[in-house]
């Protein structure tokens, strides 16, 4: 945008309000600010001392709405007289004179820079507010973190802004309904944030004047409000979830069943809604939060909620807890996986306490912590193998790298960086194994890096690199490739379990192997019998817990005829 297509005006909005309009008008026009008042069905003595404010030979206009419909309403009739008038910005500003128009400048010199951005009026106040407006504007700051998933919106309150008019007109003409009155202010910002548009804050200071009127009505405006943050909250899960799945339903047509096409629904958005939610309200408040989003997700995720239903009803026929599965168990299995995520957030920044993870069974872990070569470590998806990374001590993570497919890395990175900058340091894509990738990783291990790669989730890429071996009473498909990096590396193989125990959660290492042997013309059969052993200690696992069992599709549908004869 260039400086002449850069054309702020102001909206000042006003129910009543007169008596300090013509300084604030004073000092706007000496910006060289146009300016729109709007009279929002005022009373017929400030009717009358705001019509006497227009100037049009000095760029000042004075609307009047016949009826009163809101502070919202009143700002959106400005915009439309803005636009109409070709101005590309609006400074909105409350005709009350709380604000100190000190700050416009500042402002506008900040929309200059960045004219697709809100600048956003931060209050900064003096001894004059009162105690229950402050109390009021935290909670509802509180709401608008939680509704946007983000601190973006410092202030969502305050009544001096700079407003880019084509934002706005976007919004409104995709057919937008925002509140017309004092929820107006508090509302816009969440939409225009949830479609994109960049904010930026910036200090305004803020008073109470003796005498000063408010058009606040407590019970009316409180209710307006509270519905408000109902709408955004629960609109927020509908418009996030459901829009997208049917969307890439209508595009992809039926969700795919092989793992890496299930994408993890919600992933980013729900843990970073967990993050926020366990800052502000700790372990159990966050627990009972994702309770509700839990079982929305339950009650819309067929195909996992099949998936989950199915599994439980091959590990109970297991497991000496026989018994039928219900409904209720498929929640309690999604909510431990909901539990899972936010103890991976508590390890990564900090917040679970000494204890957490005892060490039951880890003699295997010592003998490969004195090898000066690496290993390789298969992990599964039962239990919280990254709890246990996140609470080694630093030599010892520097150590681990986790090996990933790469378009669920790009996200499981984005996620982990946020919570804690070295989370995600020691991580590798290895969605297509070639030359490179395998010098990669024998350099690695030539250094003492231990690669972890999970032995319970079959490639990607397809093809035939997996083993079929007995799984819960029925054959299932093993991953070829912790046996074929290894042998490819020559160095151990170990298996790596941790798993939530009455409270902590226990690890427990294993040696599979001091080396992996591919015999010449047996190469199938032995990668068969490693794939075989690894089931049987991964079900023995699982069966000590279903619940913490988190492959959310169906684990035993085979991929090929040759794999089902």
């Amino acid at each position: 945008m260039t400086e002449e297509s850069f054309r702020p005006c102001a909206v000042i909005p006003s129910y009543n309000h007169w008596q300090v309009l013509p300084s604030i008008i004073e000092r706007l026009r000496a910006l060289g600010l146009a300016i729109f008042v709007v009279d929002d069905g005022s009373a017929a003595t400030a009717e009358g001392k705001l019509a006497a404010m227009a100037a049009p030979a000095q760029d000042v206009t004075v609307h009047r709405r016949p009826v009163n419909g809101g502070k919202g309403a009143a700002v959106l009739t400005g915009f439309s007289l803005a636009r109409a008038a070709g101005f590309s910005h609006c400074v909105q500003v409350d005709a009350d004179g709380q604000h100190d128009l000190a700050a416009v400048p500042d402002m506008l010199a900040l929309a200059r820079q960045r004219p697709d951005m809100i600048v956003v009026g931060k209050a900064m106040y003096d001894d004059s507010a009162p105690l229950g407006r402050l109390v009021g504007r935290w909670i509802t700051h509180v709401c608008v973190w939680i509704e946007t998933l983000s601190f973006d919106i410092q202030d969502s309150m305050c009544g001096l802004r700079v407003y880019p008019i084509g934002a706005v007109a976007g919004l409104l003409d995709g057919g937008a309904n925002v509140g017309k009155r004092m929820d107006f202010d508090i509302e816009v910002l969440v939409r225009l944030h949830r479609a994109g548009v960049p904010m930026i804050s910036h200090p305004v200071r803020v008073a109470y004047p003796e005498g000063n009127l408010s058009n606040f009505r407590l019970w009316r405006d409180n209710w307006n409000i509270s519905c408000m943050h109902t709408r955004l909250i629960v609109g927020g899960l509908l418009g996030w979830m459901v829009p997208r799945r049917l969307r890439r339903q209508q595009r992809d047509g039926p969700a795919p069943t092989h793992w890496a096409g299930l994408a993890e629904r919600g992933l980013y958005w729900g843990l970073k809604a967990s993050a926020l939610a366990y800052r502000l309200l700790g372990r159990r408040g966050c627990m009972a939060l994702l309770s509700i989003v839990v079982f929305y997700f339950y009650v819309t995720a067929g195909e996992r909620r099949r998936a989950s239903l199915a599994f439980l009803r091959r590990a109970f026929g297991r497991s000496a807890a026989l018994r039928p599965v219900s409904w209720w168990d498929g929640y309690r299995h999604f909510l431990s996986f909901a539990r899972r995520a936010l103890d991976s957030f508590a390890a990564w920044s900090g917040g679970m306490p000494a204890g957490s993870v005892a060490l039951a069974e880890t003699s295997a872990l010592d003998d490969a912590g004195r090898q000066s070569r690496g290993a390789v470590f298969i992990v599964s998806h039962h239990g919280n193998v990254d709890i246990s990374r996140a609470l080694l001590d630093p030599e010892t993570r520097r150590r681990v790298v986790v090996l990933l497919h790469t378009r669920h890395a790009e996200n499981y990175n984005r996620i982990l960086r946020e919570f804690n900058p070295d989370a995600a340091m020691n991580t590798f894509q290895v969605t297509e194994f070639g030359p490179d990738t395998a010098i990669a990783l024998q350099e690695r291990v030539e250094r003492g890096d231990w690669l972890f790669i999970a032995g319970d989730r079959t490639p990607v890429g397809g093809g035939n690199r997996f083993s079929v071996a007995p799984f819960l009473g029925a054959d299932a498909e093993f991953s070829q490739g912790p046996y074929l990096i290894a042998a490819l590396l020559d160095c151990p193989v170990y298996l790596f379990f941790c798993q939530r125990e009455n409270g902590p959660y226990a690890l427990r290492v294993e040696q599979l192997a001091e080396r992996i042997v591919l015999p010449r013309g047996q190469r199938p059969q032995a990668l068969a019998g490693y794939a075989a052993t690894y089931a049987a200690r991964l079900e023995k696992h699982v069966l000590a817990d279903p619940f913490q069992w988190y492959n959310f599709y169906d684990f035993w549908k085979l991929s090929t005829p040759a794999a089902k004869s």
